[in-house]
């Protein structure tokens, strides 16, 4: 449930008034008001809407700069793990601020926020067209990443070590939460420089964007992967096709993957918690499905089904998230122990693409996405916005401050079209409990 927000929640912070000719005018690329805005609320023929007086500042190039091009140094940092589309991103973002807003030095920060601390040495790369040209047809990062986070004032301090005036932070929940709290200590020593955070997850998981960049391509790979599971599962007796997808706390992927292939029987996600053993259980209802059609496809992300585990793993990652046990190898034995018990022989096939799917080149989608995300984000720089997150809201693109994007997480809805689509294309059953 979104926790309803404040009109100051969703007042993007700035440096202060342009002060410089946008370059942009010349070409009218301008929006024709700089006080456009973006319901928070879409209307839908009725008069009483909770949340109607909000609104998200519109995303797109102003007249007023307040930085001077000439004199701007911007850099790029990605963290985290892979996407399809973090080349897509640097490349374009590049492009916007020498081609068109005539920003003469733009830096690429080596491995994540790790190169953003002045005691490892890292030193930036001067980004070139020559660097930058090809590097669209290519997954991965040519900046590198790492996981976790860095101490705020340390990586101010290599900001201004470098002259650093605007620094676009490409990554999800955990480098946007990084990339805050380097705006804050920013702001706290007056320096008038600009965070940007450009949000990067295949997950979906990204409050205040409707499709994060990555997710289109991965949804793709996964598609295929449902598709050769179901090609195993036919050839074999009672055979049984195993995907673990990535996910941790939203079922987008698996759910999308579903639904694209047409493929699969059973779908499982963190947000819907499901029964395993037991009448109405989910191996009471794959037997049941092997038994009538003698194969089946089964597709769970990594984060669901965490309730049935005795005892939870208290450590946490390098980006502070939770460690979470692994379902998938957890799935596979226990299909495999209960159908033996009932000597039903079956072949289990196990699948785990989750690699491989986000370190290939972006896919159509993906390239107009992050061109779009990667522009709007230098517009945003330049301007003098601050602590904002470049998202996508009512079909229009947004700015919104990061804090309000971390404050939380966003989740597959039970109620919603995906989900129902999946209930529809599988003929599961329902297991999310029925409300009071």
């Amino acid at each position: 449930v979104r926790t309803m927000p404040t009109q100051a929640d969703l007042t993007v912070p700035t440096l202060g008034p342009g002060r410089f000719d946008s370059p942009l005018l010349a070409k009218g690329r301008v929006l024709p008001d700089p006080r456009l805005h973006v319901r928070y609320q879409a209307r839908e023929g009725t008069d009483d809407l909770e949340g109607e007086g909000l609104f998200f500042e519109k995303a797109g190039p102003r007249g007023k700069l307040f930085f001077d091009p000439a004199e701007t140094t911007a850099a790029y940092v990605t963290c985290g793990g892979l996407a399809p589309g973090l080349n897509n991103t640097i490349r374009s973002g590049f492009y916007e601020l020498t081609h068109n807003y005539g920003v003469r030095r733009v830096l690429g920060i080596q491995q994540g926020y790790k190169g953003l601390d002045p005691h490892e040495g890292l030193e930036p790369i001067e980004l070139t067209p020559d660097v930058v040209d090809d590097i669209n047809d290519m997954g991965g990062t040519v900046l590198g990443t790492s996981r976790g986070g860095r101490d705020p004032v340390d990586m101010a301090d290599y900001l201004e070590a470098h002259d650093i005036d605007i620094l676009f932070c490409i990554g999800g929940d955990g480098t946007q939460r990084g990339a805050h709290a380097i705006a804050e200590e920013v702001r706290k020593r007056g320096a008038g420089r600009s965070i940007v955070g450009i949000p990067k997850t295949i997950d979906n998981d990204v409050p205040f964007v409707y499709m994060s960049f990555g997710y289109p391509t991965a949804l793709e790979g996964a598609a295929e992967v449902l598709r050769q599971a179901h090609v195993e599962a036919r050839c074999h007796e009672n055979g049984i096709g195993l995907v673990k997808l990535m996910g941790r706390d939203a079922g987008f992927i698996a759910a999308g993957a579903a639904v694209a292939a047409q493929e699969a029987n059973f779908v499982l996600v963190p947000e819907i918690p499901f029964p395993l053993e037991g009448e109405g259980g989910f191996l009471h209802a794959l037997e049941k499905r092997i038994l009538s059609r003698r194969h089946a496809v089964v597709v769970t992300a990594e984060g669901a089904g965490q309730h049935l585990f005795e005892s939870g793993d208290a450590s946490t990652d390098a980006s502070g998230n939770k460690r979470y046990r692994d379902i998938g190898l957890y799935l596979r034995d226990h299909i495999r122990d209960h159908f033996h018990k009932r000597h039903i022989p079956t072949t289990v096939k196990y699948f785990d693409p989750s690699y491989s799917i986000r370190s290939v080149p972006p896919n159509a989608n993906d390239r107009v996405l992050t061109d779009r995300l990667a522009r709007n984000a230098a517009h945003a720089a330049m301007a003098g916005k601050t602590d904002v997150m470049v998202g996508s809201w009512n079909q229009a693109t947004i700015w919104v401050p990061i804090a309000a994007a971390v404050a939380e997480r966003k989740r597959m809805d039970p109620d919603g079209d995906l989900w129902n689509s999946v209930l529809a294309t599988t003929g599961q059953p329902n297991w999310r409990p029925a409300a009071d």
